[in-house]
């Protein structure tokens, strides 16, 4: 009797959750290996009740309850799907406006939804709510990435009503997740000093990151974040969200744990001096917000945001990418046509494909020799380059390498031709003194004659010189004094200017589907997915020290693919060129170094780097990277990438610390290869005159040996760093 009513006790709970499920309406969004599940009560509320590892039976889903609820929600809406602000909502809501007729409060009922198939393992589904009382309408969607684990969710608002209404919050993506813990690691950082992380455990209340810059956006805090769930993830075991939004303009991202210990997540476009009026008739479509959930770790959750980047997002991600050589170390402003033509010769000699010419090259009345003039006079400077860009393109050309450049489009320098034309088109107060970043201020964009005029740049540019090859794109000032002398609502402009960037770029994109550009912004001042959409690959950061690079880009790692990092070895920092090589490898390789000053061994060894780096850039561009030793805890930093196949890897090994005897003491445990295949572990970037011991004797061993015992790079004080080939073999 007492086992029988023990059963009873057990069972009605999971027949009164499965009752209730069944009567409402449950949407289910679903790759491979997660699902977010939505109900809709009988009140037409839509609550988020479930995000995790996808289940095997999908009728288990009407068993869940409120997603984890441990005591009384008040509102019944803690774990909206998109919490509406004024009505009776207690906590941060995701949306908040004023309707036509100065009501402030909002109530959003389902009202549908419907799913379809956009292409080949891609689902999106679409939510739509309304306010009973007004005309007022959000449709919510998930677009679900069924191979990549990827979801990207982002939200349409549109009404009807006789007049504007004022929108106060208008966020992405609205997601609830039960815990017994929370634990954030979020990146922040300066110039010079991109990507730095730190791991909060979330308490009671609202954990807020944002950004308050307009351009240059990332420059304090990315917009990326992971968050593991009841302790702390490792690169294999957790619990792990990793989220990013794709806005290059003001962002915010909320976390607030709220009265029931449950996570309420809300990101989307910063609300700070953005309230957006919002015409009858009119959409207003948010960036999208993209997460990957993993239960085994960060490094599942980083090689999902990797082949979803390289499929579905980045131009060419899955195409070739070109090496260069810089002239910017080797010149700075000081160059003319002699020079440039002697360093085209240098990049052959080297190896690269392309000759980058980077600042200085522009501006007549006002010449470029400094920082302090000329941005907006997008002319070649005749006493520097009298015969003209095409006449460089075709020098290039001959020497056998292309020939790219460098523009900020987006500034404009107070000391310049187009500022003198065009005051009005400058971001400013008219009633506040000027004040600088970088000497510099920010184009209007919000304008259409400026976003045609920056687009005339680029497009001039390339119809007068059809084979430019690159162009490297730089943002190098932030918004001060927001006010914008032809934007009819100021509160619109941090989010026009961004619109309006995008603008351009949609416009160069297709008119120029293939050609490769550069997203630079100061260094890593705009990494976003945003802007990724149209640029083929990032600059990660100013700082070229091949250490500080060792960290800068192992961060990077957890949210983009090695394709779109481009690394150049440089004269910054202490370690010898072959540290700094070996560091660059790791995604796109460049250079901005003075060829002429390496002496013999030094340019052997960048010649033949090149060669090796030829043959093995599939492997790392468009394979899985595996962290091995991460140097935050260690005196290494070990990580490898492993083809599709699993019949190639390459292997990375870094000392970071110089402390006595430091070094790979112990053999380490490899990852991701095949544990039935066999293969011959190599050392490649050998240094002149230096003997690799691992060559002497070529090591063939088993996957199953390699992750299972494992395999010393010998890294030490003499080898600070070593890269080792894995290559299937019989």
């Amino acid at each position: 009797m007492r086992l029988l009513v023990q059963i009873t006790a057990y069972l009605l709970p999971l027949f009164w959750a499965s009752q209730v499920a069944s009567a409402d309406n449950q949407i289910i969004i679903e790759t491979q290996q997660t699902a977010l599940v939505i109900r809709v009560d009988k009140d037409a509320d839509p609550t988020m009740v479930y995000l995790g590892k996808r289940l095997q039976q999908p009728t288990e889903y009407g068993l869940l309850t409120g997603n984890g609820k441990r005591g009384e929600d008040y509102t019944k809406i803690y774990n909206s799907v998109y919490t509406p602000a004024g009505g009776r909502n207690l906590l941060e809501p995701a949306i908040q406006v004023t309707h036509a007729d100065g009501n402030p409060s909002l109530d959003l009922k389902y009202v549908r939804h419907e799913k379809s198939d956009l292409a080949d393992g891609i689902v999106l589904t679409k939510v739509y709510l309304k306010d009973p009382q007004y005309p007022f309408e959000v449709t919510l969607f998930y677009k679900a990435y069924q191979k990549e684990d990827v979801i990207e969710q982002w939200s349409s608002i549109r009404h009807t009503e006789k007049k504007p209404v004022r929108m106060q919050k208008y966020a992405s993506a609205n997601l609830y997740l039960p815990a017994q813990s929370y634990y954030l690691t979020h990146f922040h950082g300066d110039w010079a000093q991109e990507m730095k992380p730190e791991e909060i455990q979330l308490s009671a209340g609202l954990k807020v990151l944002d950004t308050k810059l307009g351009t240059r956006a990332d420059l304090f805090q990315a917009p990326s974040f992971l968050l593991a769930l009841n302790k702390p993830a490792d690169e294999e075991t957790g619990e792990v969200l990793a989220g990013t939004l794709a806005w290059s303009g003001n962002y915010q991202l909320q976390f607030e744990v709220d009265p029931l210990r449950n996570l309420r997540l809300i990101s989307g476009i910063n609300p700070y001096a953005s309230e957006y009026t919002l015409a009858p008739n009119k959409e207003f479509v948010t960036p999208a917000f993209l997460f990957t959930y993993s239960a085994s770790g960060t490094g599942t959750a980083s090689r999902n945001m990797h082949r979803w980047a390289r499929k579905h997002r980045i131009p060419q991600g899955e195409g070739n990418r070109l090496t260069l050589l810089n002239n910017w170390e080797a010149t700075f402003f000081d160059f003319n046509e002699e020079k440039l033509t002697t360093l085209f010769k240098d990049g052959k000699k080297l190896g690269v494909d392309l000759f980058l010419l980077d600042d200085g090259w522009f501006g007549n009345k006002y010449p470029r020799n400094n920082d302090r003039t000329s941005l907006g006079d997008w002319q070649e400077n005749k006493q520097k380059l009298p015969h003209g860009l095409g006449y460089l393109i075709k020098e290039a050309e001959s020497a056998g390498i292309r020939f790219g450049i460098w523009l900020e489009p987006e500034m404009v320098s107070p000391k310049s031709e187009l500022y003198e034309k065009h005051p009005d088109w400058v971001i400013k107060l008219p009633n506040r003194a000027e004040y600088y970043f970088r000497n510099q201020l920010v184009l209007d964009l919000s304008n259409p004659k400026v976003q045609d005029f920056v687009y005339s740049i680029v497009d001039d540019m390339l119809t007068k010189n059809p084979t430019l090859g690159y162009i490297k794109w730089d943002c190098n000032a932030v918004i001060y004094n927001a006010f914008s002398a032809t934007n009819a609502n100021q509160s619109h402009l941090y989010i026009d200017y961004v619109q309006g960037l995008y603008k351009v770029l949609e416009r160069l994109r297709t008119k120029y589907p293939t050609l490769p550009l550069m997203l630079c912004s100061g260094g890593g001042g705009r990494v976003d997915y945003g802007a990724l959409k149209y640029f083929t690959e990032f600059w990660p950061s100013d700082n070229t020290d091949g250490l500080e690079r060792v960290f800068i880009q192992w961060d990077y790692s957890y949210f983009y693919p090695a394709i779109a990092t481009c690394n150049h070895i440089t004269d910054w920092g202490k370690q010898p060129i072959k540290f700094r090589t070996d560091v660059a490898m790791m995604g796109k390789m460049g250079y901005d170094i003075v060829v002429g000053k390496l002496d013999e061994k030094e340019l052997s060894f960048s010649q033949e780097a090149l060669k090796t780096y030829s043959r093995v850039k599939e492997v790392i561009w468009k394979g899985d990277l595996f962290r091995l030793v991460a140097p935050y805890k260690n005196n290494l930093a070990s990580l490898m990438y492993v083809s599709e196949k699993q019949d190639k890897a390459v292997w990375f090994s870094y000392l970071v610390s110089n402390r006595y005897q430091e070094g790979s003491q112990a053999p380490i445990r490899l990852k991701g290869l095949n544990p039935a295949k066999k293969y011959k572990v190599q050392e490649l970037n050998v240094y002149p005159g230096t003997n690799s011991r691992i060559n002497q004797n070529p090591a063939v061993l088993s996957g199953d040996y390699l992750m299972t015992v494992g395999f010393n790079p010998v890294v030490d004080a003499r080898r600070t760093s070593v890269v080792l080939e894995l290559t299937e073999t019989n």
